[in-house]
């Protein structure tokens, strides 16, 4: 659902730059909160697959594909603050480094795709796990129905900026149905790969979840007819934890590295949801040149290598390490930032002197 320059006008681009601008600096603030020792290194990561997981389209119906677009995903792993920032990070690597996304166009594609969709999967992903039984197949439940309706609520706030600002004459309600529809059906891959994330990762790590904090019962047994809780274990040693961190964070780098550098060779060649309808509709009719176009990964392909498969696989091996890399720094800096935020201040002396 990347949106090129040229469907939006000017004013409308403009005002969801301010938009997305006061939500990432919202979202940084926020970002202090989530950001621990458990969400710090994984957060980066998070970024990372999303970048990888966005190159493998999938078919959706006749000669339309969809791809994963991340916010319920970030936002339940790692915080909806931290989530907003994950998928700004990807979309601003997309658009600078592999002209996917138009730059002009960077306020309305973080609106639509970091904003609405961590905010809409992330409220209802909560509302959900408060009236389900406290598990950990209601969280994967949780997650799997909230990320499905984050998609169509992205492809309606699309329509919702294309209606104020729309560059070509299109009735608005062919828009609308054309882009939920598809986009309702894309929403279930999605669906099914969040579930499937959240899944695998609270299965060996649910303490990194951050969705499912504060969901666990404490353990009873029962003694002399009375059920009593059992003493919490011991924390884990600092090393102990520290080597299970970098087991997950390896894990999850090396399967990014594997979707986006081998797997994306399979993926689907359809035009996604947003250019189906676009092309059927007529809302690309003013689409501009990428910015970038001229830049050596434009396309996800490196630029002097013919081979289709070794040039998009290797595209996709720097996408990844560029992401994880920008997306680690933001994410170490807020969370020294944190650090320096929380770090004792000096104490006025208040002794006293008077005789």
């Amino acid at each position: 659902m990347h949106v090129p320059d040229g469907f939006i006008n000017a004013p409308t681009s403009a005002v969801t730059g301010v938009v997305a601008a006061g939500a990432i600096a919202v979202s940084l603030r926020g970002a202090r909160r989530e950001l621990d020792e458990r969400t710090a290194p994984l957060a980066g990561l998070v970024a990372a697959f999303i970048f990888a997981v966005q190159m493998l389209n999938f078919p959706v119906a006749a000669g339309t594909s969809g791809h994963l677009l991340g916010g319920a995903l970030a936002a339940i792993l790692v915080g909806p603050c931290t989530g907003v920032l994950c998928v700004s990070v990807v979309l601003l690597m997309q658009g600078i480094l592999f002209a996917d996304g138009g730059l002009t166009a960077l306020g309305v594609n973080i609106t639509d795709m970091a904003i609405v969709t961590t905010v809409v999967a992330y409220a209802l992903f909560r509302g959900l796990v408060k009236v389900l039984p406290r598990t950990r197949r209601s969280v994967t439940v949780a997650s799997f129905v909230a990320a499905l309706v984050s998609v169509p609520a992205a492809a309606l706030a699309f329509t919702f900026l294309y209606w104020i600002g729309g560059t070509t004459d299109v009735a608005i309600g062919k828009v609308a149905t054309a882009m939920i529809g598809v986009h309702v059906l894309i929403g279930i891959g999605e669906a099914a790969i969040t579930a499937l994330t959240v899944g695998a990762v609270i299965a060996v790590r649910p303490d990194l979840v951050y969705g499912a904090r504060g969901l666990t019962r404490k353990l009873k047994l029962r003694v002399n007819g009375e059920l009593v809780d059992v003493p919490e274990a011991e924390p884990a040693a600092a090393p102990t934890a520290a080597r299970s961190h970098r087991k997950l964070w390896i894990t999850g780098l090396v399967t990014s590295l594997v979707l986006a550098g081998f797997v994306s060779f399979y993926a689907s060649a359809d035009p996604d949801g947003l250019e189906k309808v676009a092309a059927d509709k007529g809302i690309d009719e003013k689409t501009e040149e990428h910015a970038s176009a001229g830049s050596p990964l434009a396309d996800y392909g490196v630029e002097d290598i013919t081979d289709a498969r070794v040039s998009g696989g290797l595209a996709g091996v720097i996408g990844v390490g560029v992401t994880v890399v920008a997306g680690s720094a933001v994410f170490w800096s807020v969370r020294r930032r944190r650090g320096d935020d929380a770090s004792p201040t000096s104490v006025p002396d208040r002794t006293d002197t008077s005789a």
